[in-house]
């Protein structure tokens, strides 16, 4: 089942539960899926809708900052609960020791002054299962040193 079918059931089966915040995320996220699936005048594959996903998903870790930054403890739960619903529907995060070989293998013979080179080969191999400043912090440790 590809991810916009899954988002598509679940929405339907919120309706029916009458699961308002789940209804509401989910129409969110159909509302940003449709629109992209319009820029790019063909249907979404589970990789552009990935994307979208966690275009969205990065929107809220920033937004959720910033509620932590003032204070609005309301707004930060909120917050998360969205992103962590969000994030059901992308791949598995890997653990660090599986991003630490996978970047050292991309990386591999690349020196200090191709940072950006480096990030670019690391975030490829990758494909969106770690964090990007995770993955930052390892090739600058890597060819660094």
């Amino acid at each position: 089942m590809t991810t916009l079918e899954r988002i598509d059931q679940d929405f339907k089966e919120a309706m029916k539960s009458k699961d308002e915040f789940r209804l509401s995320v989910l129409r969110m996220a159909r509302t940003a899926l449709k629109n992209r699936q319009i820029d790019l005048r063909k249907e979404l594959g589970d990789a552009d809708a990935q994307a979208v996903l966690k275009t969205m998903v990065k929107q809220y870790q920033d937004a959720l900052s910033d509620f932590q930054s003032a204070g609005r403890q309301d707004l930060v739960e909120k917050q998360q609960k969205e992103i962590d619903l969000l994030a059901t529907y992308l791949p598995a995060k890997l653990p660090p020791e599986e991003v630490e070989k996978i970047v050292a293998e991309a990386v591999k013979g690349l020196a200090s002054n191709e940072m950006g080179k480096a990030m670019g080969a690391a975030m490829k191999a990758v494909d969106g299962r770690a964090d990007g400043n995770e993955v930052r912090a390892i090739v600058q440790r890597l060819i660094s040193g």
